[in-house]
């Protein structure tokens, strides 16, 4: 096998496991998951979802876990998809590669008063890095670019979630 083969190989294996990985992020928060959406990330993970109204910031991967957890654990369902992946390789770092992917995020909040579904379509930039553990998002960055139904869900299922917690 030739260092050229040997590297292509290791390529195409890379691809499968960056857009696992990717995928996996979506899986996770659908199944609430939370170990499973960790596993995704660094520690720290760099997050910029300025777009949807987070600020771009470093996180501690707990931390950034724990806000989405909060978020969205509070709806009735969630369905996200991550199609559509394009990875490019960084040339000059065997190591580090970026994942731009879909993103069509439908969330359903049961009985809300602004409506029961809220709908976010766009993109990621996923930037990855592989670690001892495998590939993980280092930095992600959401693209909006529509959205459409109850531009409040978010806050509500978060509300739900902590009356739940409170109750609980």
């Amino acid at each position: 096998m030739s260092t050229d083969l040997e590297s292509r190989v290791r390529q195409l294996e890379d691809r499968a496991l960056i857009s696992e990985r990717v995928i996996k992020y979506a899986l996770a928060v659908d199944r609430a998951d939370w170990e499973m959406y960790a596993g995704c990330f660094t520690d720290p993970v760099h997050i910029d979802f300025s777009e949807a109204g987070l600020p771009a910031a470093d996180f501690a991967r707990d931390g950034f876990v724990g806000r989405v957890r909060v978020l969205l654990s509070g709806f009735t369902a969630t369905q996200h998809l991550s199609p559509n992946h394009v990875i490019e390789f960084d040339e000059s770092d065997p190591d580090r590669a970026i994942c731009h992917s879909y993103m069509y995020a439908q969330h359903y909040l049961e009985g809300s008063e602004g409506g029961d579904f809220f709908l976010l379509r766009g993109s990621y930039t996923n930037h990855m890095l592989r670690t001892s553990d495998g590939w993980r998002i280092e930095s992600l960055t959401q693209h909006v670019s529509w959205s459409e139904g109850n531009e409040n869900a978010l806050n509500e299922s978060a509300a739900r979630f902590q009356l739940e917690q409170a109750g609980a």
